[in-house]
Order: structure tokens, then C-alpha cells, then sequence
């Protein structure tokens, strides 16, 4: 099994952009609507190396990924109840 690399990525959130994600490893900040899509185009900007992607969320952006788990899309119910 591959070793694999730790990368820490600070993210903030701007409404005009969405997420951004920084690291002196990457060549340009990431931009992404979610934090699922910014992990992704970090993971793909930086290969071909393996990495594990750790996102370190400013107080800006925890807010807003609070705010989105509590008035965002409905999630499914439990087994055996309706959706």
C-alpha cells in the first residue's frame, strides 16, 4: 500500500465564490459550491500524488456549512419511515 501524504487546506467562504481552499501546495486556491467538491478538486489538482486532504474551516466557513446542514435539502428518513 502507497504512503500517503497529508494536505492541510485552509477554507473560508465567500458568497460571490462559495468555498475557497488555499495551501502552498497548490498552484491556485480551489473554488467549489460544497466542501465534497472542494476536497475533489484538490484531490485531482494535486496528482499525480496521493493525498489525504484535511479542510481546516475559518469561522466564516463553519458557519456556513452549519447553516447549510440546518436549512438545507431534506435528508431521507430512518428505515421503515417515510422520506
Amino acid at each position: 500500500m502507497a504512503s500517503e501524504d497529508r494536505l492541510t487546506v485552509a477554507v473560508t467562504y465567500d458568497e460571490s465564490r462559495g468555498y475557497v481552499g488555499s495551501a502552498p501546495e497548490l498552484r491556485q486556491p480551489a473554488v467549489a459550491l460544497s466542501l465534497g467538491g472542494l476536497r475533489r478538486k484538490v484531490e485531482i489538482a494535486m496528482l499525480p500524488d496521493e493525498v489525504v486532504v484535511l479542510l481546516s474551516l475559518d469561522r466564516t466557513a463553519r458557519l456556513e456549512r452549519d447553516r447549510r446542514r440546518l436549512t438545507g435539502r431534506p435528508r431521507r428518513g430512518l428505515a421503515g419511515t417515510s422520506p
